[in-house]
């Protein structure tokens, strides 16, 4: 009676993690979409106020959107392998 309780426990708390593992990859992805568009943006903005530095804006702008892009790839496959156990 315990055992089978137990078991149904823990099988609802897989579905829960499964959940919040999907949950937690779509949130990482919106944070980078919106992160990228930000550094986008800004970079713009930037390169219109100063059109002489436009390389050295551009070249800072590629490596940060990089950074984001990997940290987002990051979050994402640690989402996935936490919903695959």
């Amino acid at each position: 009676m315990l055992l089978s309780v137990l078991l149904q426990a823990a099988t609802a708390a897989a579905g829960f993690g499964k959940l919040g593992a999907t949950i937690g990859a779509g949130l990482a992805a919106i944070g980078a979409g919106i992160g990228i568009g930000k550094i986008g943006g800004s970079a713009m903005e930037a390169i219109a106020r100063q059109p002489e530095s436009t390389s050295d804006i551009r070249t800072n702008m590629i490596i940060i959107a990089a950074l984001v892009e990997g940290a987002a790839l990051f979050a994402i496959v640690v989402c996935f392998l936490v919903a695959v156990q």
